[in-house]
């Protein structure tokens, strides 16, 4: 009961208050409430224009994902044809390797047979100068032909330039050594005494013997068989039994007829004795078988006669020739092949 006066009291005392205050602050109020309509107004098209940015943008980025999405599908199609295609060119270089290293493995092959056939050949090319050094010694030591052997050298020098290798320089330096040894050596005209004595023995033959006289001439043929005939026959049969000749020397020997055959045999068969001895570098021979040439002519034959006497002089210059040398060997030659022998 008595909280309700307590109760009444105060409201009558604030109505007149508020409506003072209604009273005085509702200027305020007005102005409070235009500036929160004008927040309040920007704030809905602040909200609208985010609304229309947001809305915009979420265009552009729907857009630029699909853009992406694209870019990314054709990224990746690249991608997957850069695969292939790496795939594919790594097949092919491993193809291209497994043909590299099969070339490898061929040029390898092909430079262990080169290198075979180049020992082949440069063993084949000794074996030949071999045989032409073995050619030249003997040339020298048989036959005694120096220009044989120069030739022979010279065919071997040349083949080792044609080579024009190295290892070959010490052997082409023993031939050229052995070379300037036999082109030292003093040479004779061997092949115009061979040529003086061959004239000497196609002319033998017309040679007058000492003893000649009517009895070396062949008879006449019998033409018929009349008296007359016979007895100048007779007669000069009975004539050829003696025969009166003037002599000038005491070695001139008279032979019979039939001898002249064998006597002009035996001188042909001496020079072409004398021949075979120069050929051969035989002094003692050739000086033998001259010595005997000249002795026949000045036994047996007319030396009054103009082709004896001829020959008497040649004979006597080819006794003169010094056939007979010391020749120099190729041993330096044939060391230095055995040498590129050996280290091969």
């Amino acid at each position: 009961m008595n909280d309700t006066p307590e109760t009444s009291v105060p409201q009558t005392a604030v109505a007149p208050a508020q409506a003072d205050a209604r009273h005085s602050v509702s200027p305020v109020a007005m102005v409070a409430l235009l500036f929160a309509a004008l927040a309040l107004a920007a704030a809905a098209w602040s909200w609208f224009d985010s609304r229309e940015r947001i809305r915009d943008l979420k265009t552009e980025l729907g857009r630029r994902l699909a853009e992406t999405g694209k870019e990314t599908s054709e990224t990746r199609l690249l991608a997957r044809n850069a695969d292939d295609a790496m795939r594919q060119i790594g097949e092919k270089v491993g193809h291209i390797e497994s043909q590299m290293a099969a070339s490898q493995q061929q040029q390898l092959s092909l430079e262990a047979l080169y290198k075979d056939l180049s020992q082949g050949r440069d063993q084949w090319a000794l074996a030949e100068i071999e045989q032409v050094l073995l050619s030249a010694s003997q040339q020298l030591q048989l036959a005694g032909n120096v220009k044989a052997a120069i030739i022979a050298l010279e065919g071997a020098d040349t083949r080792l330039q044609r080579l024009n290798k190295p290892q070959f320089t010490a052997l082409r330096r023993a031939i050229a050594a052995d070379l300037a040894k036999l082109r030292a050596v003093p040479s004779h005209d061997e092949v115009g005494a061979s040529a003086r004595i061959e004239a000497l023995v196609a002319r033998h033959a017309g040679w007058p013997l000492a003893s000649a006289q009517a009895s070396e001439a062949v008879p006449a043929p019998r033409t018929g068989r009349r008296t007359a005939d016979i007895g100048q026959e007779l007669w000069a049969e009975l004539k050829r039994l003696v025969q009166i000749r003037r002599v000038e020397g005491n070695e001139a020997v008279l032979l019979p007829p039939e001898q002249a055959y064998f006597l002009r045999e035996n001188l042909r068969l001496r020079l072409l004795s004398a021949r075979l001895a120069l050929l051969a570098q035989d002094q003692a021979a050739f000086q033998a078988d001259l010595s005997a040439v000249s002795a026949m002519l000045n036994r047996y034959f007319n030396t009054r006669d103009a082709g004896v006497a001829a020959a008497l002089k040649d004979i006597q210059r080819l006794s003169g020739l010094q056939i007979a040398q010391t020749l120099p060997g190729i041993d330096a030659s044939l060391a230095a092949l055995d040498a590129s022998k050996g280290d091969r």
